[in-house]
């Protein structure tokens, strides 16, 4: 039984996990770094402890430090929310070693998913669609050259050890992936601590499509269906909804049901999300499997009325799944717009500093997810992210509407946001019709 948990994280998914223990009646301590001393969410914690300097190698991905301050605190568990250690299968297994519960799945679930080789193979014996790809790491160039004169140009070199959109490098020839190859391994290794990459076809102007799983520690697997993530900048989400638009029900049974068929093949548990390239002719393809909650679980609580941390936290504790797939509605549309204190007009330069001037959005069907206060300064160590606005309305021309108007209600300065690009989306014809791809942002906004 789970009974105090600590937060190895900071920011608005801090606050997050702290009000998901709170409403089950667990005590929470917050680890916090030097830079976020003033952050207001280590008041709402039962206890506080400082783990080091600013630098994230200092603080939030100090391991000993973070294992340090939990035995210091007698904790039961231990989320490590997202980024940082989330995925890190090291962390997890140590949090195991010291009779710590890690809240997320297994060890063997993260290092099986994480290695994007094996999880590729394992979507193929779950008889989930994936590229034409290399059989496995790619150690010289001529192998790279080989595979792909057999599979075909484009093709895109891959961190074996990657994810989230980093360590992916991209050629349309053989003098571009001559040129690549040795960089790739390189920041492979620098990236990821692993140098292994390997190679699959580029399915170009796709669609990134996702689905929420959940999965006990019992053997039940359900999905809370699919989000629409392909609105992105250097491969970084910037707006997300649920549903997905434009997709038939076939189509999204297929994709939702593939799903739940990796995740059962995989043994998981706890939440995780499979992601997907979708072509312009409507195929999908595995692309990686996220083992933590995501910066975008909102969407699909909205949707689904399902509380997403909580269920972490209930399925670490044992708890088997209190509905079945049939149950897990799919109620109006949810629209996400991350807000980043950065300067599109600047090549998104991160914009730190003392927020003076703000006011969040409200109404019917706005929910505003923030750690950040008027006279909070922002720090210059972290992800730029400061918010995230999540909208709720009953069509997806209403949420659009609502969003719009929501994001026109912020007050927030002086440093520039990413405010006004999530208005011009929202108002540009595909983002509208439905008819956009990855490279929506770079092809029809910023031109």
């Amino acid at each position: 039984m789970i009974s105090r948990v600590l937060i190895a994280n900071r920011g608005e998914i801090a606050l997050r996990i702290i009000r998901a223990c709170k409403e089950l009646g667990l005590e929470t301590v917050a680890v916090y770094s030097e830079a976020d001393r003033d952050a207001s969410y280590l008041h709402l914690a039962d206890e506080a402890i400082c783990i080091g300097k600013g630098p994230s190698a200092d603080s939030y991905l100090n391991i000993p430090r973070i294992i340090a301050a939990a035995e210091i605190a007698d904790v039961d568990a231990i989320h490590p929310g997202y980024g940082f250690l989330a995925e890190n299968s090291h962390f997890a297994e140590i949090c195991r070693d010291c009779k710590i519960k890690f809240i997320g799945p297994t060890v063997e679930n993260m290092e099986l998913l994480g290695d994007k080789i094996a999880a590729k193979a394992l979507a193929l014996e779950a008889n989930v669609p994936t590229t034409p790809a290399s059989d496995g790491a790619l150690s010289t160039v001529a192998e790279c050259v080989a595979c792909a004169n057999k599979i075909g140009y484009p093709v895109a070199l891959k961190a074996a050890a990657g994810g989230g959109g980093r360590g992916i490098r991209f050629a349309h020839n053989e003098a571009t992936l001559r040129s690549i190859f040795p960089q790739a391994v390189a920041e492979a290794e620098v990236s990821f601590g692993d140098g292994r990459v390997f190679m699959e076809k580029c399915v170009e102007n796709f669609r990134h499509i996702e689905v929420q799983i959940l999965a006990d520690e019992h053997g039940n697997v359900v999905h809370c269906w699919e989000r629409e993530c392909s609105v992105q900048r250097r491969n970084q989400k910037v707006i997300e909804q649920t549903p997905a638009p434009g997709l038939s029900d076939k189509l999204r049974k297929e994709i939702c049901e593939a799903s739940v068929r990796l995740s059962a093949e995989a043994g998981y548990q706890n939440a995780g999300t499979v992601e997907y390239m979708l072509d312009q002719n409507g195929e999908f393809y595995f692309l990686e499997m996220n083992t933590r909650i995501q910066v975008e679980h909102c969407v699909t609580e909205q949707v689904t009325g399902i509380d997403l941390v909580q269920w972490q936290l209930r399925v670490a504790m044992g708890e088997k799944l209190a509905f079945t797939q049939d149950e897990v509605p799919q109620d109006g549309v949810a629209i996400e717009c991350r807000i980043c204190a950065e300067d599109p007009a600047k090549n998104f330069m991160p914009q730190p500093g003392k927020i003076s001037h703000f006011v969040a959005p409200g109404g019917l069907g706005v929910r505003w997810d923030s750690h950040v206060y008027q006279g909070y300064t922002i720090p210059p160590t972290y992800d730029s992210m400061v918010g995230k606005l999540i909208v709720h309305r009953a069509t997806r021309s209403e949420a659009i509407a609502t969003t719009k108007r929501a994001l026109d209600e912020f007050v927030f300065g002086p440093g520039k946001t990413t405010i006004s690009l999530c208005r011009q989306i929202l108002d540009h014809e595909a983002f509208v019709n439905g008819t956009w791809d990855t490279k929506m942002i770079e092809r029809d906004i910023l031109n």
